[in-house]
């Protein structure tokens, strides 16, 4: 049996800056285990390509939620990176860290935006240089998408007009108002963990990577973590930790093998039985996410996406200019454009995300529509609804239950319904509203608020931000504590998205890695 000083299990987002930095020491031997493949698909490295990995099942775990009493009963697709990488290699490239009161609400000791912003800033090569809010030099890659749009011109200029402030800018000095995203690319490719922090460090002798590695449950001696059993390709292996177990498996991966190995509520591990190694109730609880409509749009001139790929020659065209130039509709992220909104005037701060989109597509991943369409999404920043991920059997192969509870308290429903309201305001007012042509949907049948809630059950779903559920904390529930440190047993960390008390205001990338650059850190320093 082979023995390194860390096994980290997940090459995620959060795993591969780990597995950087703790092999940064070559007297450290450490072990990276990645239940998918190497990041050598074609499409994880287009920014646009995104759309091209929903539903590819080798590197994205592709999960369905528990049917969500308050979406009619429907299941919410969740797709998740299974590939070096993790969901940096599957998501949207949007990057963007939130509001300072996010972080500060947390409450946890060394956990505020002061105490994080030094790691946003560690972990960036933004284009912009290096300035108070920005770093330069760090493994990710963070731009300016390199074309402007036309209909994003008009929708930031719409929400101005609104009163929405111009902002070039969502991770400075405030994050509220519209203006473009930057991404995590450079040069029109994804900048994904695995491209940052992992392809460097992998000529390391003292880090070992190994794909295709399904973990399937934390080895214990007494109460510490010892090492993992895990699969690969067919083959049953284990692997000791001389100093720690590390899991980074994300919102979903984490809870399930924390479970699957002992460590979780009591009733639930008994009756999948399972022995109990420490009884854990926060373990899968709290389990926060943003909400997410769409609302689709038709255009009055041939300009958007669904336009440029309509035939051949356009696809060809698309094509050439990405390949030669790498410039074009295929550099572009999941968001194009943004505006932060507050959705009522009280309102302390801004608690609605309205996306723009110049393209449109019944399903997500899907074809796109035939006619001239844009898109008009909204996610509420702030979540106050929690739900759930427990194991559905003593197997790491059968996907846990996934529960949500989307829209369960009355705020959440009415930020929903608030900023689907101002989304329609931005569409109608100029210089927008010259460049529609039709409300696809919702459509004119929706009015009251009434009739909003109900589009949101019946059409709304996830925008892939799951968190907390390995909460940390210094409450008895907090499942880590401040250092990330799994509580009631030793030798066992877990970092990742799970951690996050709250899902912060935004898309979550870039806060899961700055986290994982201080739990580097705080590894390093009890090492020490």
């Amino acid at each position: 049996m082979s023995t390194y000083d860390y096994v980290i299990v997940g090459a995620g987002s959060a795993g591969c800056v780990l597995a950087n930095r703790l092999s940064a020491d070559r007297r450290t031997t450490v072990l990276l285990l990645e239940a998918g493949p190497r990041d050598t698909a074609f499409w994880i490295h287009v920014p646009l390509g995104y759309g091209k990995l929903f539903t590819r099942t080798d590197v994205n775990w592709a999960y369905e939620s528990e049917p969500e009493p308050a979406l009619n009963g429907r299941r919410v697709f969740t797709p998740r990176g299974k590939v070096l990488g993790g969901s940096s290699s599957i998501n949207g490239l949007v990057h963007v860290r939130g509001q300072r009161e996010d972080y500060d609400g947390w409450g946890v000791p060394g956990w505020n935006f002061d105490a994080l912003l030094p790691y946003f800033k560690k972990s960036e090569d933004n284009s912009r240089g290096a300035s108070e809010w920005h770093g330069a030099g760090g493994p990710i890659a963070v731009s300016d998408l390199p074309d402007r749009h036309e209909l994003c011109d008009a929708f930031i200029a719409a929400a101005a007009a609104l009163g929405v402030p111009r902002n070039d800018d969502f991770s400075g000095a405030s994050q509220e108002g519209t203006g473009y995203y930057q991404a995590a690319a450079r040069n029109g490719r994804r900048c994904s963990t695995a491209v940052g922090y992992l392809r460097p460090a992998e000529r390391r002798p003292n880090l070992r990577v190994e794909v295709e590695a399904l973990a399937t449950r934390i080895l214990f001696a007494g109460r510490r973590a010892a090492g993992v059993a895990y699969d690969a390709r067919g083959a049953r292996r284990e692997v000791r930790a001389a100093r720690e177990v590390i899991v980074a498996g994300g919102s979903i991966n984490s809870p399930q093998l924390l479970q699957l190995s002992g460590v979780g509520p009591r009733a639930l591990l008994e009756r999948h039985g399972i022995a109990v190694v420490h009884d854990a109730p926060g373990v899968g609880e709290d389990l926060q996410d943003h909400f997410y409509c769409r609302t689709f749009w038709r255009c009055t001139r041939p300009l958007t996406l669904n336009d440029d790929l309509r035939t051949l020659w356009g696809q060809a065209r698309i094509g050439l200019q990405y390949l030669l130039a790498r410039r074009g509709p295929l550099t572009v992220s999941a968001g194009y454009a943004a505006a932060f909104v507050r959705t009522r005037p009280e309102v302390a701060r801004p608690d609605a995300q309205i996306y723009f989109i110049n393209f449109s597509t019944a399903r997500r991943g899907g074809h796109l529509h035939r006619f001239s369409g844009f898109t008009l999404s909204v996610s509420q920043t702030q979540v106050e609804s929690r739900g759930s991920v427990r194991i559905a059997a003593a197997d790491a192969r059968t996907p846990p239950s996934i529960r949500y509870n989307y829209l369960a308290t009355e705020r959440d429903r009415r930020v929903m319904v608030d900023g689907l309201k101002f989304a329609r305001r931005i569409a109608g007012t100029a210089p927008m509203s010259g460049y529609v042509a039709a409300e696809e949907l919702p459509g004119p049948r929706v009015q009251s608020d009434a009739d909003w809630l109900a589009f949101c059950r019946e059409a709304g779903d996830t925008v892939f931000h799951p968190t907390s559920t390995c909460r940390m904390g210094t409450d008895a529930r907090a499942v880590v504590d401040p250092r990330l440190r799994v509580n009631g047993v030793a030798g066992l960390r877990v970092v990742d998205a799970s951690v996050l008390p709250a899902v912060p205001s935004g898309n979550i990338n870039a806060t899961v890695i700055a986290v994982a650059e201080k739990a580097s850190d705080l590894v390093l320093a009890d090492a020490r």
